[in-house]
Formats: structure tokens, sequence, C-alpha cells
């Protein structure tokens, strides 16, 4: 097969925002290609697009049927009304489209199975669900799979689970999505759930030179799972060039060809889904030690307007606002250059017109603040900042949160360059840092902590916990963070096992 690569074609901000809002990131052709070609392999009767969008797989599936001899009846839903029409603009026409219905998949499901579905289900953030849909959502997932799903699922989740429930005995599903459906609090109950029922045939990732979505800061695999007896082995792959040929020529049965475009993993069901279905597999013994067993990890302060609480030394003093009702503070990652945090760097960032200064007045009533402090907060509540979501829960509205200077800050979310950071420079971070507290004040045991903490192998072991984005980004959130291993010869040279924090034991341990 040598058709052209497709390029994804690069939108405006505008019409990206417009796509998010309704979950739509089309799926490139050469894409569609191998996940077509997987699905029908058993050249099944009848094909289901859960999600129908531009029709990709419609028109790929046609090909493929009529290149292969067999008839193929398509199916498709979707919840777009425009969705029919922008299929026949690209070029389906209206026999193709006859079985297409706009209901909703998961909640208001097809009454009979498939032998085939192929989906790229709306990529919705759980922020972005009505607080109606939530609760629908949550019902159908108690429902379907025994136990609750934490909130902050993604409909693409539950697009998962309705897919294979869809799906015909001995049938296949190929599902595209991101791979934070392997990253999240909910992800290791959700595929041992799916693993004790389905059998997985293939798992694909892609480097970041390869990614369907290149315009897109999302990471993506790619699902091959057939419903059949449950298997305790599969394949992982990673496809760093985006060509469809040698996926195909795998997914087809080709396991012992030598592919130049695929790293290919024989791994265990079971560790793939303890390690991440979207990571690597694990190459070593399990560390002993996590960052949990000597500190506690919490987020930055969230203010709710950072422009009305956060300002410049300069702009307090033009406000009239004391020193003792300010906090130094860093705002923004890319405001600490490297790993140490100093004084000097709190002075350079004044010197550039950065903020550094956080508004605190928590504890002293209106009528105790100075009258400047007072014309500061009123003239804020002329502009509804008193009313913001976030504020306007507070009492008073004008208090903030607050921490304990972390001695140790950890950029969360970054392109290579997630860090930890040692505060010297005795500052709070906003939410863009996660603060680390050791669990023992000692400096010396600290400064040991830190020197594991900003050694290369530790900073590595960082995806085995975080999440991935698009471009090679990862974000670790506190709690995934406190799971970070530990590498134990790190561990050991710096001396501290005497301060991990003593093991949980249970009745069955």
């Amino acid at each position: 097969m040598n058709r052209k690569r497709h390029q994804v074609v690069q939108r405006s901000r505008s019409e990206r925002e417009t796509l998010r809002t309704k979950g739509q990131f089309w799926t490139p052709d050469w894409v569609a290609e191998f996940m077509v070609a997987y699905a029908l392999q058993d050249q099944p009767k009848r094909l289901l697009d859960p999600a129908l969008g531009e029709g990709v797989f419609f028109r790929v599936a046609k090909r493929y049927a009529e290149s292969h001899r067999f008839y193929l009846s398509l199916f498709g839903r979707d919840i777009d009304m425009n969705i029919v029409a922008q299929a026949r603009q690209s070029g389906l026409n209206d026999n193709d489209l006859r079985n297409v219905e706009i209901r909703d998949f998961v909640l208001d499901p097809p009454t009979e199975q498939f032998p085939a579905i192929i989906a790229n289900p709306p990529y919705i953030r759980h922020h972005r669900l009505s607080t109606l849909q939530k609760a629908s959502l949550r019902d159908f997932a108690r429902t379907a799979i025994g136990r609750h799903i934490d909130g902050r699922a993604g409909l693409h989740v539950y697009f998962l689970i309705r897919a294979l429930q869809t799906l015909s005995p001995g049938g296949r599903l190929c599902y595209i999505v991101s791979a934070d459906i392997c990253e999240g609090v909910f992800a290791q109950p959700l595929w041992q759930w799916i693993a004790s029922r389905n059998k997985f045939d293939a798992v694909i990732t892609f480097s970041p030179e390869a990614t369907p979505f290149p315009d897109m800061d999302t990471n993506v695999l790619v699902f091959c799972i057939q419903k059949e007896q449950p298997n305790k082995h599969f394949h992982w792959l990673k496809c760093r060039s985006q060509n469809a040929e040698e996926l195909i020529s795998f997914l087809s049965g080709n396991r012992h060809k030598q592919f130049k475009t695929l790293e290919i993993h024989h791994r265990s069901v079971d560790e793939a889904i303890k390690t991440g279905l979207s990571r690597p597999p694990t190459q070593t013994a399990a560390d002993r030690y996590t960052l949990g067993d000597f500190a506690s990890v919490m987020r930055g302060i969230v203010t709710g307007d950072i422009a009305f609480f956060f300002m410049t030394l300069k702009r307090a003093r033009e406000l009239g606002i004391p020193k003792s009702m300010l906090i130094k503070a860093v705002g923004r990652t890319r405001d600490i250059e490297g790993d140490l945090f100093c004084c000097e760097d709190v002075k350079r960032l004044e010197a550039k017109g950065r903020p550094t200064r956080l508004l605190n007045v928590n504890g002293l009533a209106f009528d105790q603040l100075p009258a400047t402090v007072q014309a500061y907060l009123e003239e804020g509540a002329s502009r509804g900042i008193d009313k913001k979501t976030l504020i306007r829960t507070r009492n008073p509205w004008y208090r903030v949160e607050t921490r304990t200077i972390p001695p140790i800050m950890f950029a969360y979310l970054g392109r290579r360059n997630a860090r930890f950071i040692r505060n010297c420079a005795g500052v709070v971070p906003l939410n863009c840092l996660l603060c680390v507290y050791p669990n023992h004040p000692n400096l010396e045991f600290v400064e040991h902590l830190w020197n594991i903490l900003s050694h290369p192998e530790t900073i590595n072991n960082l995806r085995m916990v975080g999440k991935s984005y698009g471009g090679d980004a990862i974000k670790v959130e506190p709690r995934a963070l406190e799971r970070l291993p530990l590498p134990d010869h790190l561990v050991q040279t710096e001396g501290i096992e005497k301060y991990a924090k003593p093991k949980q034991c249970t009745l069955f341990d």
C-alpha cells in the first residue's frame, strides 16, 4: 500500500476551540487505514462507527471491503446535527449514510451488537460535562462495571465501556483515545475489568514525530481488542513513523517480520495495567521506596484571580499595602530558570516587572485593615471579583489559601523540563507548582532528599506516575507524585532509610 501520507491540517485557534467544545478531532487517513484493517480482518457483514465525525472510517472501510471483495453494511452514530452533511461533503453518499442515527451512543445505545466497531470518541473532558451528564454517566458506569468511576473521567472513558458492551462475541474493537484513559485514578480498576472479559491483541502508541494529532496537546493510543477469552500477554507497539503499511502487516498476523518503524514489546497484561498501558514496560525490579515514604505533596495556592491578588512590590507600594500583608510568592514555572530558586531570583523578577507578592489579609476583619487596603478590596468588589466562581465560596471573599513555605517545589507540567526546585528564597508557590514537604524538618535530611529528587534517574521515573500529553509533555498530580519511585541505590547512598514512614500493614499482609 503506497498511498501518500495525509497531513493533518493546521486549524486556527478559534476553530480548535470549537472542536474541543464538541470533542471532535478528525482521524487522519493513515491511522484509519490500519484501524479498519484490524477491525475488518474477519470480513464481518456490519461495521459500527459510534462517533461518525467526517466519516473517515466509513470511507476507508468501503475501500477495504471493495478491495477484499466482501459486502459490508455501515452503521453510525453521532449527536451533531450537521455531521451527516459534513460526511457527504467528504465523499460519502446517501446509501453509505442510510444507517446513521443522530443519537447519544452512551446513554441511548443501539439495541443490537456489532461484530466490528471502530471509534474515535468525542474527547470531552469532565469539566465540559454538565452536572446532569456526569450523574447519568456515573450511574451507567456503576451498572456496567459494578463500581464507581472517578468524576474526573472524560466522556471517552464511558464511550469505551459502551463500545465493549455493544461488541458481539468474537468481534473486534479498534479504539483511538487519549492516554489519560490509562493514567487517571480510575485507570487500573477500569482496565482490570476490561482485561477480565476481553482479549488484548495490541496497544499502539506513537512517538512525538508520528503522533496522529500534531497540532493538538494530547497523547493518543490505539487499542485493538477482541471480545474473546482473555489473554495473559499482548503486543505493545510504539509507532515511529506516520505510515500505515507496517502496522497493517503486523496486525494482520506477520508477527515475526522485521519492522523498521515499529518498536515491539511482548508484555504481560497484569504488568502493563499496573505500569500503565500508555507507558513502556518496566525494565527493572520495583524500587522499595516512593516519595510518599519521605514527604507529602500539596498543590500550590489557587487565588481565583491572579491579577488582583498577585502583584509586584512596586504596585503594592503604590497601593499603600503594608509589607506585613504581603507574602513572597512565585506565580509561574518559567520564572524559575533552574532547579534552585534564591532571594537573588526574586530580585531579578522584580527588576523585570514580574509579580512576586501575594496579598494576604487573613485573620483580620475588614474594619481592622488599613484604609488603603480597604479601598483596594472595595475597588475589586466593584469589578465583581467577589462574584467569581471560586472566590464567592470564601468567607470573607478576599481570604486566600495559605501554605507553609515548602523546602522543595515541583514543576508538574512541562515538556522535557519537569523538575524539582530547591526553594532557598522562602516563597510560596501558586498552583503552577506543587509543594513538597519532607516528613522531617532536619536540614541535612532535606538536602539528602533533594539530592535524590534532582537525580536524573528519579526524574526519569516521573513517566511512571505522570499523565502524558502531546509534545512529550507530562503532568504529575500531588497523589501521583507521592507514588514516585525513588531508586534504591540513591536512597541507600544518601542514607535516609531511617526517615521512611512505617509501612501500613493489613490483616492480609
